[in-house]
């Protein structure tokens, strides 16, 4: 019977970071790392105001005007 060893999200992203560091070099590890970001606001809330124009047919007539 084998052992599965789990490893935590901490040494997965600390193993991913060392490894782009090494291919990618750090300036280019760092212009990566700002592809990506939490964002900021309340997605819920921005969502449902855009979306509250819409009804199922609405999007019906409007997917059936594209066609």
């Amino acid at each position: 019977m084998s052992t599965v060893n789990y490893k935590t999200d901490y040494e997965i992203q600390e193993t991913a970071f060392e490894l782009l560091h090494k291919k990618l070099g750090m300036s280019d590890l760092i212009r990566f790392m700002q592809q990506y970001n939490k964002g900021y606001g309340n997605y819920v809330q921005d969502r449902d105001k855009w979306q509250k124009k819409y009804t199922v047919d609405s999007l019906f007539d409007e997917i059936e005007q594209q066609l």
